[in-house]
């Protein structure tokens, strides 16, 4: 991927998170899972929403060490 696209796909990705990351901490609170008021319980877009973030979590997980300016830090010798 070019440079361009990989900070795109880094973005959406990391919006991604967020959004699921918010909803769960919504839904372990008090109890309201705003995806499912949106777009409906069990329906087809709920289904693909929860893939997205779910791929999300594996991108960021897989490039988090090189895209963090702070894990990504050389350790001082």
């Amino acid at each position: 991927m070019d440079k361009k696209t990989t900070k795109m796909v880094h973005i959406v990705a990391f919006a991604l998170l967020v959004i699921g990351g918010l909803n769960w901490g919504l839904v372990g609170i008090i109890d309201v899972n705003v995806v499912e008021l949106i777009l409906g319980v069990g329906s087809a877009l709920t289904r693909i929403v929860y893939i997205l973030v779910g791929l999300s979590a594996v991108y960021m997980g897989a490039t988090h060490m090189s895209d963090c300016k702070i894990c990504s830090e050389k350790k001082a010798s």
